[in-house]
């Protein structure tokens, strides 16, 4: 048996199969025109005579798998070098400067006003 909730009555209700896949009444429409390949976009237009399509850039993938999936005691995190330490080191700063300062907020938040 299929349900679909109810907008009158807030409630689940029992329906036929065409109306539960297709709520209040809406059907799916088949659109008039493709839509266009958004991730295989080439980066120049092909003209008529040239049919040659230069893509964005070449597969990095497999080269991405190489490097982490290595068995080097390395965190993943840290795994593609200086650009990765200066984002952990950084972040790791920012971290515990931010934890003092909630700290030090905390301590004169705490303290009695003096009159």
């Amino acid at each position: 048996m299929y349900y679909k909730f109810s907008g009158f009555t807030q409630r689940l209700t029992g329906a036929v199969s065409s109306s539960a896949y297709n709520p209040q009444g809406l059907r799916p429409q088949i659109p008039s025109e493709s839509p266009t390949v958004i991730f295989a976009t080439p980066t120049k237009l092909v003209s008529e005579s040239n049919a040659v399509v230069e893509y964005m850039g070449a597969n990095k993938v497999p080269d991405l798998q190489r490097i982490f999936q290595a068995s080097d005691e390395i965190p993943v995190h840290l795994k593609r070098g200086v650009p990765d330490r200066l984002l952990y080191r950084t972040t790791m700063a920012l971290t515990v400067g931010g934890a003092l300062y909630c700290l030090v907020a905390l301590y004169i938040a705490a303290q009695p006003k003096n009159k």
